[in-house]
């Protein structure tokens, strides 16, 4: 058996070390939200929080894991930044088909965490590695801005 603490919460996961981290998540405990990507970690599709870092969940044995705390999509709400970043994620209408989305938002989120006020080149950098098939990279980049400035949120078209 091995501990995970994921969103805060423990979890005893009865699989192989060398399972991906993404298959413990999604077929183990259920929390779906971290997709299932390339499986290579290069399109960034299975980005969760490692200790607060950006980590592809798919390259990511379960093993590395323990005694870390694991972020998913399904907790990244619960901190400020990653509110923020939902929120503005809906205000700009970000998502098109929105495969690619729950890895975007946390590499935007980290990102935010550490660089509060970000560059053009300082998002490049930070969502690098994140592929959008749709091409929503301005909008990204517009939602990153505005999750930025802690008192930014009037809802788009009102």
């Amino acid at each position: 058996m091995l501990a995970l603490t994921i969103n805060g919460k423990s979890h005893q996961v009865d699989v192989s070390p060398d399972t991906p981290l993404l298959w413990v998540l999604r077929d183990v405990l259920g929390l779906t939200g971290t997709k299932f990507g390339c499986g290579v970690a290069l399109c960034g599709v299975c980005t969760i929080h490692l200790d607060g870092s950006p980590r592809r969940a798919c390259a990511l044995p379960v093993s590395a894991a323990v005694g870390h705390a694991i972020t998913t999509i399904e907790g990244i709400g619960k901190t400020d930044v990653g509110k923020r970043v939902q929120k503005a994620w809906l205000d700009i209408e970000v998502v098109q088909c929105g495969y690619c989305q729950t890895g975007q938002i946390m590499a935007a989120v980290a990102l935010l965490q550490n660089t509060p006020a970000p560059t053009d080149q300082d998002i490049d950098r930070g969502m690098s590695g994140n592929i959008c098939r749709c091409g929503t990279y301005p909008r990204i980049r517009e939602a990153i801005k505005r999750a930025a400035k802690p008192s930014a949120t009037p809802a788009k078209g009102g």
